[in-house]
């Protein structure tokens, strides 16, 4: 450290009384205009891609399920009772027996 600060010491003594500025010289003459650059070229297209793979096969639907039997019936109702019959027609008068 100390010998940092000597240096330093030392230096700045050096640069007492100089003058730092540059000298001003005669101004340099006109550098020469740049060339244009050219158009640049059109780059190239892409090439097509690639046709893209098939899509799998679809599964087989699965078989509808049977249908369940259907209920049985209710037993039929009993019948009515049949009329009663009429009353038989009155027969006719007998015939007078024979002598």
């Amino acid at each position: 450290m100390k010998r940092l600060l000597l240096f330093t010491a030392a230096l700045m003594l050096m640069t007492v009384g100089c003058d730092m500025r540059p000298r001003d010289g005669a101004p340099g003459a006109t550098g020469a205009a740049g060339a244009t650059g050219g158009d640049g070229k059109a780059g190239a297209s892409g090439a097509d891609g690639k046709t893209g793979v098939d899509g799998a096969t679809g599964q087989a639907g699965s078989a509808g399920a049977a249908g369940t039997a259907g209920a049985t019936g209710a037993a039929g109702a009993t019948g009515a009772a049949g009329a009663d019959g009429a009353e038989g027609a009155k027969g006719d008068k007998g015939r007078p027996a024979r002598p």
